[in-house]
């Protein structure tokens, strides 16, 4: 069986939690604590030396790093990859979008706001700068959306799960997601697919185990 590391309220980990349950792929879950510090505690370091989750151990011991490779391995073979060498290239091309425009300023606000605790004028003057980013990569999705129903093709793919997972949670960044209604369009018809979980929906098929006691 799969085993997923990471923690419910991490965006990149529901990512992978997504499309798990999309492809009805049984999984256990491993507590790996962001807000606590466990990724980068030696014994999730072994795992992965990098010190973030998620991280994909397959069923032959091998382990997979980073959200966006894991839904690249995940997909193949199936409706959310596409078969088309030119809707390859767009789903990359959003998926690299989310990670360098998008969630560097949503989901690094969103943690600050609701994670982090007391900020410091250093924090403060990060949420100021991040917000003009944050709102400028939600209005491009709103400006492609307002045209189509999926970032790329007729039908959902790793990008629309790539964006989804912070995207859907922005408000709790600070960013008022009424002022995109395209983008509002698009995260219902997500939240409509058949096999959707919720960020906060435990999807493990085993009881939850904790890789750091305390």
């Amino acid at each position: 069986m799969l085993t997923l590391y990471g923690n419910l309220e991490s965006g990149n980990v529901y990512k992978v939690r997504l499309l798990l349950s999309w492809l009805g792929l049984p999984h256990r879950r491993v507590e790996v604590n962001q807000v606590r510090g466990e990724p980068m505690s030696p014994a999730f370091r072994a795992i992965n030396p990098i010190g973030k989750v998620p991280a994909l151990r397959l069923g032959d011991g091998r382990v997979l790093t980073e959200s966006g490779s894991i839904l690249y391995f995940l997909a193949q073979g199936t409706a959310w990859w596409p078969a088309d060498r030119w809707d390859q290239a767009g789903v990359l091309r959003w998926m690299f979008f989310e990670q360098y425009s998008h969630e560097p300023a949503i989901a690094v606000n969103r943690y600050l706001l609701r994670f982090a605790g007391e900020l410091s004028s250093f924090d403060a003057e990060r949420i100021r700068f991040n917000d003009a980013r944050g709102r400028h990569a939600l209005q491009v999705m709103e400006d492609h959306l307002a045209g189509a129903e999926w970032l790329v093709g007729s039908g959902p793919t790793i990008a629309d799960i790539a964006l989804y997972a912070y995207t859907h949670v922005a408000d709790e960044g600070g960013f008022e997601l009424a002022a995109y209604p395209a983008v509002g369009r698009w995260l219902a018809r997500v939240a409509a697919l058949p096999g959707h979980v919720g960020l906060l929906d435990e999807t493990s098929a085993r009881p939850v185990e904790r890789l750091v006691a305390g």
